[in-house]
């Protein structure tokens, strides 16, 4: 039997200040791509790093927490399901997506401007890379591919 979920408090706090922190990102990437100092905000340096940072933070406090999973929870369903167990662990896992999700909508921005495809076709795109992940990345990949008329995401 698992242990009850451990609810900190400052685990709300952390998850409206992650999800707040990626907004100004977003909005660079849709309203100002080709903008350099946004480009530099959002592109790794900035937003994404200090996003990473509270991710670090956010796997180390969950680590410490009761029913804290190791390394081989990583490796099956109910291992992954002990990750998100508590608000920290949650909270941490919900980062990790807001990261990797920008760091796609930064790419496919980036990608578009070399491959001359119009941001307003990239837009909606990145309004599902950031509510759906994967399914704009693929919404984006085919429009790449329509667009270069090549597979593969060397052009």
């Amino acid at each position: 039997m698992m242990p009850a979920p451990v609810s900190p408090a400052w685990a709300e706090t952390a998850f409206q200040v992650v999800n707040t922190l990626v907004l100004p990102g977003w909005m660079i990437l849709f309203f100002a791509p080709r903008w350099k100092f946004g480009a530099w905000l959002v592109s790794g340096v900035i937003i994404p790093g200090v996003l990473a940072v509270a991710y670090l933070g956010l796997v180390v406090a969950s680590m410490g927490m009761p029913g804290a999973a190791g390394l081989d929870a990583f490796f099956t369903l109910a291992g992954v399901m002990t990750l998100f167990d508590n608000p920290v662990g949650m909270v941490a896992g919900w980062t990790h997506y807001l990261v990797f999700d920008m760091a796609i909508g930064a790419w496919e921005v980036r990608d578009s401007s070399k491959n001359g495809i119009p941001h307003k076709w990239v837009a909606p795109c990145l309004f599902f890379t950031l509510m759906l992940g994967p399914v704009g990345f693929l919404m984006y990949l085919s429009l790449r591919t329509w667009r270069t008329k090549k597979i593969g995401l060397e052009v």
